[in-house]
C-alpha cells in the first residue's frame, strides 16, 4: 500500500511538472518572439490602421498570433507524451490550418466564405480524425445520447461558434487574451486533476503563450494578436470544452469529482464569448441586418461608451467571467437545463442593467 501511495504521488508530481514546464516553455518562446515580430511588421508596414470601428488611434502591428502559435506548438510537441496522445497529430494539423487562415487574413484580408471553408476543414479534422466530438447532451432538455449525424453536426457547429466568438470579442486591448487565458487555465486545472496530461499540456501551453503576449498588448498596446491569435485561442478552447464535457463520465468512473451539469458548466466557463456573440447576432437579426454586419454593439464597446478605458473594461469582463465560472461549479447539482437557464438569465440581466446605465448616462450628458 505504501509503495502504491508513493508511486501515485510521483505520477502526480510528474504530471504537474510537465504542465508547468509546458507553460514556461510557451511563455518564454512567445515572450522573446514578439519583439522581433513587432520590428518586422513595422518595417514591412503590416499594421492595423485606426478606423471608425477601431478602438485604437495609432497604427499597430497585428501579427502577435504568429508568436502565440509558435509558443503553443513548440511547447506541446516538446512536452506531450505522444504514446498517450495518439490523436495529437490531427489536432496539430487543425492548428496549422487555422494559423494559415488567420495569418493570411491579417496580412491581406480574404473572402469570408473562404475563411469559413478553412475553419470547416479544421473542424472536420478534429471531429472525424481527432475524435473531438460531442456524443451526448448529458441531460440538457432531457436529451442524452445523440445519433451520429446529429453528433457530428453539433460538434462541428460548436467548434465553429467558439472559434469565431473569440475573434468577435477581440476588440479591445487584453480582452480576448485574458479571457482565453482564464478559460484555458480553468480547463487545464480540471484536466490536471483527472490526470489527462495531454490536454492539460495543451491548456497550459496556450495560457503561457497568451500571457506572454499580454505583456505587449496592455495599453498602450505595442501589438495585437490579430485573427491568427484569436482563431487559434478559440480553436484550443473549443477542443478543451468538448473534451471537458466528454471526459466527465470517464472521470466519474475513475473516482473523480462528479460534475452533474457538465454541458451547462462548460457554457458557464465560456460565457463571455458565447453570450456576447449570441446577443449581438440576435440584435442584428431583429434589426433586419445580417448577423455578420459590423457594428459597435459588443459588451466591451458598451463599457467603453460608459467611459471605461480598455484595461478597465477588460478587467471588469474578466471578473464577470470568473463570477459565472464560480456560479457554474457551485450550482452544478441543480441539473443541466436549470443551470443553463440560470446562467443565461444572469447574463441577460447584467446586460440589461448595463444598457440601462448607459442610456441614463447618455441622457445626463445630453441634458448638460
Amino acid at each position: 500500500m505504501f509503495v502504491n501511495f508513493v508511486c501515485t504521488n510521483i505520477e502526480i508530481i510528474e504530471v504537474m511538472y510537465d504542465s508547468i514546464l509546458s507553460f514556461i516553455t510557451a511563455f518564454t518562446m512567445t515572450y522573446f518572439a514578439i519583439p522581433s515580430i513587432i520590428h518586422i511588421a513595422k518595417i514591412k508596414n503590416l499594421c492595423d490602421e485606426p478606423g471608425e470601428r477601431r478602438s485604437h488611434t495609432e497604427s499597430t502591428p497585428s501579427l502577435a498570433g504568429i508568436g502565440i502559435f509558435a509558443g503553443v506548438i513548440f511547447s506541446i510537441i516538446l512536452w506531450t507524451p505522444f504514446q498517450d496522445f495518439g490523436n495529437l497529430q490531427y489536432i496539430l494539423c487543425a492548428f496549422i490550418i487555422i494559423f494559415l487562415i488567420g495569418a493570411k487574413d491579417d496580412i491581406s484580408p480574404i473572402n469570408p466564405y473562404k475563411k469559413l471553408a478553412g475553419q470547416v476543414f479544421a473542424a472536420a479534422l478534429l471531429v472525424f480524425k481527432a475524435k473531438v466530438q460531442l456524443t451526448s447532451m448529458h441531460g440538457i432538455f432531457g436529451l442524452e445520447t445523440l445519433p451520429l449525424p446529429i453528433s457530428i453536426f453539433l460538434s462541428m457547429f460548436t467548434i465553429l461558434v467558439i472559434v469565431n466568438a473569440f475573434n468577435l470579442i477581440d476588440g479591445i486591448n487584453g480582452l480576448s487574451g485574458s479571457i482565453g487565458t482564464l478559460i484555458s487555465l480553468t480547463f487545464g486545472v480540471w484536466f490536471l486533476y483527472i490526470d489527462s496530461i495531454e490536454l492539460a499540456i495543451v491548456a497550459f501551453s496556450t495560457a503561457g503563450a497568451v500571457i506572454a503576449f499580454l505583456k505587449y498588448n496592455i495599453t498602450p498596446a505595442k501589438i495585437f494578436m490579430g485573427d491568427t491569435g484569436a482563431l487559434l485561442i478559440g480553436l484550443v478552447c473549443s477542443i478543451l470544452a468538448i473534451k471537458f464535457i466528454e471526459l466527465n463520465n470517464e472521470a466519474i468512473q475513475n473516482g473523480y469529482f462528479e460534475i452533474k451539469a457538465i454541458p451547462a458548466v462548460a457554457i458557464g466557463i465560456l460565457i463571455l464569448p458565447l453570450f456576447d456573440t449570441l446577443r449581438v447576432f440576435t440584435m442584428r437579426v431583429l434589426k433586419g441586418k445580417s448577423p455578420f454586419y459590423p457594428d459597435r454593439t459588443h459588451i466591451h464597446h458598451l463599457l467603453l461608451d460608459h467611459g471605461l478605458s480598455h484595461m478597465q473594461a477588460t478587467t471588469v469582463l474578466v471578473f464577470v467571467n470568473i463570477f459565472f465560472i464560480v456560479i457554474a461549479f457551485t450550482f452544478n447539482n441543480i441539473g443541466a437545463t436549470n443551470l443553463l437557464f440560470l446562467i443565461l438569465a444572469l447574463a441577460a440581466l447584467l446586460t440589461v442593467l448595463l444598457n440601462m446605465s448607459l442610456s441614463r448616462r447618455k441622457r445626463l450628458q445630453s441634458s448638460m
